[in-house]
């Protein structure tokens, strides 16, 4: 059973819009959807409490910047005694294209340092994830993803908050098969894509 849901980012206003902060900006969806606050500092992180499907969920965004994101999520499992199936981590990905997303029960966390630490922290790689397509990069990938969207972006952007959103409110009610069924199939055309 789903009981957090962590968003990789980076604190700080001038990352907030970039393709870096994609599990922020999903965590800001889901609350703003459950009229929840990010009003606790704990284990250093930025929690709110809300509920998915009548399950009530924790959202977390680590403050210790994206290469360190694992010390926030091994803080939290150790003090609220979660397991790693428990544990669904959100971030972007340059390797799926801007607009897609892909649900997953478990994996590696490949050239992603967020999810590096993450699975570090963990000891496994046994947790669910949502990648967020950011790609493809324009110049180093280093610069883009901490480079704010543009605005002809922002479309995009928010049609898969949309989804990703959708798809975590659908894993409590009808489990994680059935999501990564439903929303890792690429948008149709009618949705712009």
């Amino acid at each position: 059973m789903l009981k957090l849901i962590v968003g990789l980012g980076n604190p700080g206003i001038e990352y907030a819009f970039t393709p870096h902060n994609f599990g922020f900006l999903l965590l800001d969806e889901l609350a703003n959807r459950g009229h929840a606050r990010f009003s606790v500092r704990e284990c250093q992180a930025l929690t709110a409490r809300t509920v998915l499907a009548d399950t009530e969920v924790r959202l977390a965004k680590p403050e210790t910047y994206m290469n360190l994101s694992g010390v926030a999520v091994r803080a939290l499992m150790a003090k609220y005694r979660y397991e790693p199936a428990e544990v669904l981590v959100a971030c972007d990905d340059l390797d799926l294209p801007l607009g897609t997303m892909r649900l997953r029960e478990h994996g590696s966390p490949g050239t992603h340092n967020g999810l590096r630490s993450v699975t570090g922290a963990m000891g496994t790689g046994e947790y669910p994830r949502l990648r967020l397509g950011i790609g493809p990069a324009r110049g180093a990938a280093e610069r883009f993803v901490l480079t704010p969207w543009k605005k002809k972006e922002l479309e995009a952007v928010a049609g898969v908050l949309d989804r990703a959103a959708d798809a975590l409110e659908m894993i409590p009610r009808e489990g994680m098969a059935k999501a990564m069924s439903v929303y890792n199939a690429r948008p149709s055309a009618e949705a712009g894509g």
